[in-house]
């Protein structure tokens, strides 16, 4: 069974960079999906039950907390792991994402071998 990515972010060339930096996976059997904003991720995942979702904070329609704290709240998706990947660097913003569900906290601009490594070891690649 392939295993799924979710990348959520608002901006499309965040997006496209994450995608290209996570390409390699989908050699490994990953496939990707993209959200724009967090009513659309909130909908894939709940539909996908993607294995890891990288998720943006500061989005249109909904934020990613709050798109996190739904997931979380869902025992149908407790298996999804959550990485909030913001610009916002702060203690409070990091705790404030843990408090909500999220599984690890990463700050942009982030290393995208970085990246490549955490996603290989939640995905267990």
């Amino acid at each position: 069974m392939s295993k799924k990515l979710l990348i959520v972010d608002d901006e499309a060339h965040i997006r496209m960079l994450l995608e290209q930096t996570l390409e390699d996976l989908e050699d490994e059997g990953v496939d990707f999906f993209m959200a724009d904003n967090g009513e659309q991720a909130l909908a894939l995942i709940e539909s996908e039950a993607p294995d890891l979702v990288l998720l943006d904070v500061m989005m249109p329609k909904m934020n990613g907390m709050e798109v996190c704290q739904r997931v979380k709240q869902n025992p149908d998706l407790k298996n999804v792991y959550v990485i909030i990947l913001t610009a916002k660097g702060q203690e409070v913003d990091k705790q404030r994402s843990f408090d909500v569900g999220a599984d690890r906290y990463m700050t942009k601009p982030f290393d995208p071998d970085e990246i490549l490594d955490v996603a290989r070891d939640v995905l267990k690649l």
